[in-house]
């Protein structure tokens, strides 16, 4: 059943081209949606003086300056209207400029009347975007200011198509932060799809991401899907970015291009309507200087860049996420306190954390199977990043650690190694550790020989 749209305020089209203004407003109007059709800037703005239009469709090149003037117009008079940008093959960089001004969408001429229905289809359910019903930026913990501007952009970013690139440390949250943004808008009823691109072995990215048909290569008995596909019609996430093989980046920016992949060994493309998410601990710039990384897909991916905050930032937050740690990981079991002792939250929040949220997680993970409520990572007892406590408070704690849990520690330590087969580098990260720190605890104990 088609959706009741006479109740919207008319559409909004801009194009010079008398033909364009009629072939998407009939478009509109087939979709029972009513149209106001302007052929100039001047035009465009005086129809917005007569009141905020439910959508807006307008061409990059117009007879009197540019559709983008137009965006960062509506942006600021009208934030809640949705622009999609119509734009030549030959301006697609205008399209990224369009997005950054505010446009929720690109669309590229010839236009192609299912994917332009979609693109309307998708305009409206953003204008009918509750903030509060569709906000999935709960699970981001934390009151402090950083995390509170956080939440913001990923609410304004949420409300558009546009390629989004999340920058920050490792353990700061960035597969999170994409959830959050896939949940907070019109696709989150949609697939969404998390790849990590460094986890994938180099000759199978291609197929793996982009699919493939029977006897594409050697091995490939079946036909292979690809995530691009399962991923069509919501969000597909690309972690580590920076660790895509060149030859991949090169199909990659075409899919972003051109809405459309090739499976290996098919004929034919298959359309995508995709949100693009993607992200690195990695200096990409620093990656194009060295020619490992491609200057023309970096440009199309970082179209919005979100920054991922670093613990150190806001350590205010350290008990809440400590809170919310502890009641996921223990909760389950019974006994198990979901809080920690006031002592050891002083401690915490004058650590530097390193490792970010990832690295408390770990700690209270190491806390519960040791069973002990007042363990300490050794770095906290240890190093001069500390809050500052009573003397006579730290020396307790060390006694603690240095003689109550040799002998539980040396069992986790065994296990994490057996678990790991040996890789210290692998236990440490898994520990939330350093491996240097990992090595001086070996010693200590009197494990070093453990393979």
């Amino acid at each position: 059943m088609m959706a009741d749209f006479s109740v919207l305020p008319p559409a909004l089209i801009v194009d010079d081209e008398p033909n364009i203004v009629e072939l998407l407003g009939i478009t509109l109007q087939g979709m029972g949606i009513a149209v106001i059709g302007a052929y100039s800037l001047a035009e465009a703005y005086a129809c917005l003086a007569e009141g905020p239009p439910s959508l807006c469709l307008s061409d990059l090149r117009l007879p009197d300056g540019s559709g983008i003037d137009l965006v960062r117009r509506l942006h600021v008079l009208h934030p809640q209207v949705p622009v999609a940008m119509i734009t030549a093959y030959s301006s697609a960089d205008g399209a990224v400029e369009a997005m950054q001004a505010g446009a929720f969408d690109y669309m590229a001429k010839p236009i192609e009347l299912a994917r332009l229905r979609r693109l309307i289809s998708q305009a409206v359910d953003l204008a009918r975007l509750s903030p509060v019903g569709s906000d999935g930026t709960q699970r981001l913990v934390g009151d402090s200011p950083v995390m509170r501007r956080l939440r913001d952009d990923i609410r304004r970013v949420a409300r558009s198509n546009a390629p989004v690139h999340i920058t920050g440390e490792s353990g700061t949250g960035k597969e999170l932060a994409a959830r959050a943004i896939h949940a907070s808008g019109v696709r989150h009823d949609k697939p969404f799809v998390a790849v990590n691109c460094g986890a994938i072995p180099e000759g199978l990215v291609e197929s793996e991401l982009f699919g493939a048909e029977k006897g594409a290569y050697s091995g490939a008995v079946q036909r292979r899907e690809g995530l691009f596909v399962a991923a069509n019609g919501g969000t597909i996430f690309l972690d580590e970015i920076g660790e895509l093989p060149m030859m991949v980046q090169v199909k990659l920016l075409r899919a972003i291009q051109e809405r459309s992949i090739r499976p290996l060994g098919a004929a034919r493309e298959i359309p995508l309507d995709l949100r693009f998410i993607s992200a690195t601990h990695r200096d990409l710039q620093e990656m194009v200087i060295a020619g490992n990384f491609r200057r023309d897909l970096l440009y199309r991916l970082d179209v919005v860049r979100l920054q991922m905050p670093p613990l150190r930032e806001h350590p205010e937050d350290i008990p809440q996420l400590a809170e919310v740690i502890l009641q996921r990981i223990g909760g389950a079991q019974p006994g198990v306190p979901t809080r920690l002792p006031a002592g050891i939250l002083a401690r915490l929040g004058g650590y530097a954390f390193p490792g970010n949220v990832r690295e408390l997680e770990n700690l209270q993970e190491r806390r519960l199977a040791l069973q002990r409520d007042d363990i300490l990572p050794e770095e906290l007892i240890s190093s001069g990043s500390v809050a500052p406590e009573s003397s006579a408070l730290a020396a307790v704690s060390v006694s603690v650690a240095a003689a109550g849990l040799d002998t539980a520690e040396a069992a986790l330590l065994r296990q994490m190694l057996e678990q790991t087969g040996g890789d210290r580098h692998h236990a440490a990260d898994l520990l939330g550790v350093s491996v240097q720190s990992l090595e001086l605890r070996l010693s200590r104990l009197s494990l070093e020989e453990i393979a």
